[in-house]
């Protein structure tokens, strides 16, 4: 009996891009081929030049449609086989390959909000706003907590699935929460966190919710929404001093505006050096201090080995670009 086979994949909308995804049935025992899509309808190509390609590069079960049903992450190719314009991955995976003998891993805590009738979930019908930020944060009760239902069904369906969850909650604004995804290397830990972000879209719809990356979804005194990137080497895992060489590594000259480009759009808006955030034009790390830009755990600092977090990161982000980015920084400075 044929499989349905969910083709999924990153389109080429700026200057955030969107996920799409369309349904193959292949013949049981067969295995995944490569597939085409109009280009012109994703913001990557020309209507005379529509034609692109998928190619399968990570394959989970289903965990909505149950059975041999599978959904396939893809990256997106032109029609000579080499990477689209769009397509970060095929970059990413080259850059970690180049330092697969550091054995680089990340953890990536994805933040988002919930909107229901335009307006995050729990504000007040009509307009206005709830109480302040502060009991939200991992809260409990219908005062304090909502879309509960969405994201206890959000994390089994990725258990399901088999992707490397470790772990929710609720966030600091009404209707934010977060899941975390790893450890896992690059760039499968990215695949897994698209694959995640298309599971929590997916089940929203069930509930009439929509699921939104916005880095700063609500103006004035809210937190915004983030994707904290914690990461380490085998070097990281064995000594402090690797600790600081990476700190210091995404410091260097040129380094903190390649990064913050690379960060997600409207990061200006979210890292205003409040809020939990150090401002985006300036470089800073620090021992268990979330106000810098890089965070180094204070059992970290007691173990004398471990792993630093990456505030920077907007909710809205590539990860392909931002595990490459951190791989690429912080490997090339421990290899030297």
């Amino acid at each position: 009996m044929p499989f349905k086979a969910e083709y999924i994949w990153v389109d080429g909308t700026q200057p955030t891009a969107k996920l799409r995804s369309k349904t193959k049935i292949v013949e049981d025992g067969a295995e995944l081929p490569i597939w085409g899509f109009d280009g012109s309808s994703t913001n990557q190509a020309p209507g005379d030049k529509s034609d692109c390609v998928l190619k399968p590069v990570f394959v989970c079960p289903d965990p909505i449609r149950g059975g041999k049903n599978v959904l396939v992450m893809c990256e997106v190719l032109l029609i000579d086989g080499t990477p689209h314009p769009t397509n970060t991955r095929a970059a990413c995976a080259e850059v970690a390959a180049k330092f697969a003998d550091q054995e680089p891993i990340f953890g990536i805590e994805q933040e988002y909000t919930f909107f229901k009738d335009g307006r995050p979930l729990g504000f007040p019908i009509g307009g206005g706003y709830p109480a302040p930020q502060g009991g939200y944060y991992c809260g409990v009760g219908s005062d304090e907590v909502f879309g509960r239902a969405i994201v206890e069904a959000h994390m089994d369906l990725c258990l399901e699935a088999g992707l490397h969850l470790s772990g929710i909650n609720a966030e600091v604004m009404p209707g934010q929460w977060e899941f975390q995804v790893g450890p896992v290397a690059a760039p499968q830990v990215a695949d897994e966190l698209w694959i995640a972000r298309w599971l929590l879209y997916r089940i929203a719809e069930d509930y009439n919710v929509s699921a939104t990356l916005d880095p700063k979804p609500v103006k004035g005194d809210w937190n915004g929404a983030g994707a904290h990137t914690n990461f380490s080497t085998n070097a990281m895992r064995e000594d402090y001093k690797a600790i600081i060489t990476a700190c210091e590594s995404m410091g260097a000259p040129g380094k903190l505006e390649e990064h913050v480009a690379g960060y997600g759009a409207g990061i200006d808006e979210r890292l205003t050096g409040m809020h939990e955030t150090a401002p985006w034009s300036k470089y800073s790390y620090g021992v268990s201090d979330r106000g810098a830009s890089v965070r180094i755990p204070w059992q970290v600092e007691k173990d004398g080995k471990g792993y630093i977090e990456d505030r920077r990161p907007n909710a809205n982000c590539d990860p392909y670009v931002v595990t490459r980015l951190i791989v690429n920084t912080v490997c090339s400075a421990l290899a030297g």
